[in-house]
């Protein structure tokens, strides 16, 4: 399989009890996990050589993090270790109409306050893919200019770059997000985003008709970014915090669409969009049809919705067999 090399923070996830709240919960559920590394988990579950670049406190947190990595099969020779914490969020766990509320405590994490490049070019020897978020970028205006530094780095050592827009309006703003996004966009290969990044974080005018308004939406990017190869995001319809209904979708010279999944109850959320997208590489990096890879990808991504914890924990022939046998409640 692939080599692929992943690069992000991951922090410390606290998380109530169903029913509960922050402020009056006695105990929290923890689970360690960020986008980049989600992405990682599932793309070495899937068969692939994952390495994941990251700096964690020298500590017991950070040894966790290190150990759970290598349980999930993750390569963590480019982990480093130093500087002074590791970022923490809390997350109310949403239920029925409620919904899910974070709450993050990252400032001064020993990620974010890296200025430059601690890696060498080693890291990318080899990789087919760099696969980094835009929850990376929002952290310091400093990563922001490491991230295109790192994606140049890998298109000289012909690796591709795949991007996951990831927007987090507690971290920044729209206004900052689509400034920085025009500094990493035209060097990105595969991006993860969708309509409302491409209205409010592209500037890209919203669409007149409703009827094939994604395909207008990754267009309307591609022609703005002729880099990028390949395009992806899901629909989501929200019944409650507990019940939604997932599609995916992929546009690569051509709109695809997957079936659509009702995802009722739905144990653990976080993570999904990360399943999600190592699905879509995954498919890439082994050469599936355009149709098959969003099956795949969403496929992947609806299992994630049944497990606890941050990442993916089935491997692909888990997944296609899930697929193929069209387990849990599925509309076409």
């Amino acid at each position: 399989m692939s080599k692929v090399v992943t690069l992000g923070e991951i922090m410390l996830r606290l998380s109530t009890e169903i029913g509960q709240r922050i402020s009056t919960a006695q105990s929290f559920l923890s689970h360690y996990g960020g986008g980049e590394a989600n992405v990682a988990a599932s793309l070495a579950q899937f068969g692939h050589s994952v390495v994941h670049a990251t700096k964690v406190p020298d500590n017991l947190l950070g040894t966790t993090v290190i150990q759970q990595l290598r349980r999930q099969g993750v390569d963590t020779s480019a982990v480093l270790v130093g500087g002074p914490r590791l970022g923490t969020y809390y997350l109310e766990t949403g239920i029925g109409s409620r919904a899910a509320k974070v709450i993050y405590d990252r400032a001064g994490s020993s990620f974010a306050q890296i200025s430059k490049n601690e890696w060498s070019s080693e890291l990318l020897s080899d990789a087919e893919i760099l696969h980094l978020s835009g929850i990376t970028a929002a952290l310091t205006p400093q990563w922001c200019d490491l991230l295109v530094e790192l994606m140049e780095m890998a298109h000289q050592q012909g690796c591709k770059v795949s991007f996951d827009v990831n927007y987090r309006g507690n971290l920044w703003s729209q206004e900052d997000a689509g400034t920085a996004l025009t500094k990493l966009l035209p060097h990105v290969d595969y991006c993860s985003a969708g309509k409302l990044d491409a209205i409010h974080l592209l500037g890209i005018e919203p669409c007149s008709e409703s009827e094939d308004e994604l395909v207008y939406y990754y267009q309307a990017i591609k022609e703005k970014y002729p880099s990028i190869e390949g395009l992806y995001s899901t629909k989501r319809l929200v019944h409650s915090a507990s019940s939604h209904e997932l599609t995916g979708t992929f546009w690569q010279a051509g709109y695809y669409e997957s079936s659509t999944y009702k995802l009722d109850p739905i144990v653990d959320r976080v993570g999904g969009g990360d399943a999600f997208s190592a699905g879509v590489l995954h498919g890439i990096l082994t050469g599936m049809s355009p149709q098959e890879l969003i099956e795949f990808a969403t496929a992947a991504a609806a299992l994630k919705h049944t497990v606890c914890g941050d990442s993916n924990q089935f491997t692909d022939k888990e997944v296609t067999a899930f697929l193929m046998n069209k387990s849990g409640a599925i509309s076409r």
